[in-house]
């Protein structure tokens, strides 16, 4: 801020604050500054604002007399030689400072118009009034980008000011700099920057870029989002189970739709070849914050009115030729009721929809996206992770998501299945790969990959990172199957599990007797439940009468695999072995450690643990077991299932897309308990309760 080098002598007299106070625990108040060179019209266009703007909501400074307030002897005094511009600065702190703490205690959104620096025509330098104060307080910086010509113009004409002499040739060097070197101030402080030019020049446009500037925040930003998928959601008929979340940009196809937009602007202009507007964005320390996406808005807006977009997006859009395995899955969700498909970009919303149009996907694929300020959110990578955790844990659904670069990671991890799409190297995220290996098996993310088109070669390597043809008959099962009720049996009621569970529940009893409770409780569970899911098979035997007689044993008993999960699902995988001695019997302690050879020839896989709590480790086993092969039944079996494991939960969902599986327990639990120390089930079976 500062006062007009030519600004008439009249006297203002204020006590300036000698304490600058600003209220805790509130958020920072949206605090806009218009800048310009002199003579381009920033006093004007402050007198329509304040006609078109609500005086409740916003207030209107002009920067020359809040600078002429809080100095003694008002602007005459501040424009005297006898100020050093120490003490200059000084009270461009104050003003600030003033219109900063003001805005706190009303809660308006301050409309600043100032100054960024004067430069006389003689001088080889100008001389920068930005202070400090002024790059903490703006939240947003508005430039007027006037024409030179017009500027000199509006100079000469100008009644109410003696203005030095200026020549556009110098007007257009000084406008150049201040543009650059805001915008690069901006980029380092979180501030929004825009160019007033003709796409957003009138008093209407200005109107609503304002207005969305007091409303927006990312929190306002992540409600948007979630409003937005609610009402996907809520579109249609059938109640939804699965949703599949696509990211746009070299996901849905090998091209990026930014790219493609700010090309098809230079190839229009004629300018040398340059990455774009965006790449140097994104490469600033902005990085891809929140603040940064919302300034990528701000540079679609700069760069073209609505019609012109939309002119420029449809040109983009027939540059783009999604992937045939993708379109192949949407194409299939349209025949659905219970799977909805969400692009999900921080791309060109109106691009990709324009893309899905003309594939005739747009009635059923919909698209959460930004690019204008009408769109009214912008997309981060944040948003992505919340939206599909948003899914996930408050509308309890199952997601896919697909991704292919570090933004989408986050993504990624949140989703029940990830599944990561590795295209061409010359296209793909350079940055990725390092990245998705540090992340692969971390707070239990296991995601695969889809190579597209089928030619290229994969990431990392295909034991880390396995491979998935999205048209596998069993990919598309596992994407399509209904939720089922969960087959569980259980013996909690029965007078046989109250004897049985009650040394198990027995603080007193831990080691080699427990050990032993637990093998008979498996000897139990097998006898009794697991044969009534399983079924059994007649055999002959040498009857004690000296003929032979009909025999039982399991239905395919020595094409059945018993995998107790380490270590404390083994004393009573042994009991289940007992009972059915022809059995296989593999030790797993991660999903891993069941792989093709163990499950060849296999019918049936009984896994044992002595309790199932969240059942998030039973769950990665299912997954695993189901990845290498499809028709296998599973049985788990367990001493404790904690009910909303098998019920309500968002495993319970899970679990319940996965055809042949059933559950036996000795007891069904209300109570979710995870043992530590002394408790700890594994602790009391092996006499490690000093280890806990």
């Amino acid at each position: 801020m500062e006062p007009y080098e030519d600004f008439d002598n009249r006297s203002h007299h204020a006590d300036s604050p000698s304490i600058r106070v600003e209220p805790t625990n509130c958020a920072k108040p949206v605090i806009i500054g218009l800048y310009g060179l002199p003579g381009s019209g920033k006093t004007a266009r402050l007198d329509e604002l304040k006609a078109e703007l609500s005086n409740d909501e916003f207030a209107f400074y002009d920067g020359s007399a809040v600078i002429a307030a809080v100095t003694p002897g008002g602007l005459e005094a501040f424009q005297t030689s006898f100020l050093t511009e120490e003490a200059k600065n000084d009270y461009r702190e104050r003003a600030i400072a003033k219109i900063k703490h003001e805005c706190y205690n009303t809660g308006k959104t301050a409309i600043v118009a100032g100054h960024f620096m004067f430069w006389a025509e003689d001088d080889a330098h100008g001389r920068s009034v930005c202070t400090p104060g002024d790059l903490d307080t703006y939240t947003h910086i508005l430039y007027l980008d006037v024409p030179a010509e017009l500027i000199v113009e509006y100079r000469l004409k100008d009644t109410k000011r003696i203005r030095p002499k200026v020549s556009i040739r110098h007007v257009a060097k000084w406008q150049t700099f201040e543009k650059n070197e805001l915008r690069h101030l901006c980029r380092h402080h979180d501030i929004h920057f825009t160019l007033l030019s003709p796409p957003l020049a009138s008093v209407s446009n200005l109107g609503s870029l304002i207005r969305d500037f007091r409303t927006q925040s990312e929190r306002y930003n992540k409600n948007v989002a979630e409003r937005k998928m609610l009402e996907i959601l809520a579109a249609g008929s059938g109640e939804v189970e699965t949703v599949i979340v696509l990211d746009g940009d070299k996901t849905l196809a090998q091209e990026d739709s930014g790219v493609l937009f700010w090309e098809h602007i230079r190839a229009l202009s004629g300018a040398a070849e340059d990455h774009g507007p965006l790449k140097a964005l994104f490469s600033s320390p902005l990085g891809y914050s929140y603040v940064a996406f919302r300034q990528a808005t701000l540079l679609y807006e700069e760069a073209a009115g609505n019609a012109e977009f939309e002119a420029y997006c449809e040109a983009v859009a027939l540059k783009i030729c999604m992937h045939r395995d993708i379109l192949n899955l949407l194409h299939l969700v349209r025949g659905t009721r219970h799977v909805r498909a969400v692009v999900v970009t921080c791309g060109i919303r109106s691009v990709w929809e324009k893309v899905l149009e003309r594939e005739g996907l747009l009635a059923t694929v919909k698209v959460i996206g930004g690019g204008r300020l009408h769109d009214g959110l912008v997309v981060t990578p944040s948003v992505k992770a919340e939206l599909v955790n948003y899914l996930r844990t408050v509308r309890n659904l199952y997601v896919f998501a697909f991704g292919d670069s570090p933004l989408d990671l986050e993504m990624l991890k949140s989703a029940d299945q990830a599944i990561v799409v590795t295209g061409e190297e010359r296209t793909r995220s350079k940055s990725m790969e390092k990245k998705l290996a540090e992340a692969i098996g971390k707070n239990g993310f296991h995601p695969r990959q889809a190579v597209l088109p089928a030619y290229v070669s994969p990431r990392i390597d295909t034991t880390r990172l396995p491979l998935v043809r999205l048209t596998d008959q069993n990919f598309l099962a596992s994407v399509f199957v209904r939720c089922r009720h969960l087959h569980v049996l259980h013996a909690t009621d029965r007078p046989a599990a109250k004897l049985l569970m009650t040394p198990m529940r027995d603080a007193s009893i831990s080691g080699s007797a427990l050990r032993k409770v637990h093998g008979r409780v498996g000897f139990y569970l097998a006898t009794e439940l697991c044969t009534q899911i399983m079924g059994l098979e007649a055999y002959p035997i040498p009857h004690v009468q000296g003929h032979q007689a009909d025999g039982y044993r399991l239905l395919h008993e020595e094409a059945t695999l018993i995998v107790p999960l380490m270590r404390g699902g083994e004393p009573m995988a042994f009991g289940v072995n007992e009972a059915f001695p022809l059995a296989m019997f593999h030790h797993a302690k991660v999903p891993c450690d069941l792989q093709h050879e163990h499950l060849k020839g296999m019918a049936t896989i009984i896994l044992v643990d002595s309790v199932v709590n969240t059942g998030r480790s039973v769950l990665e086993f299912v997954e695993q077991i189901r990845s290498l092969n499809a028709a296998i039944y599973i049985v788990v079996v367990a001493g404790v299932i904690h009910s909303q494991t098998v019920s309500t939960s968002r495993i319970a969902r899970a679990l319940s897309r996965f055809e042949g599986l059933s559950f036996v327990a000795l007891r069904l639990s209300d109570n979710q308990f995870t043992g530590r120390g002394t408790t700890d089930t594994g602790n009391r079976l092996f006499n490690t309760v000093h280890m806990g």
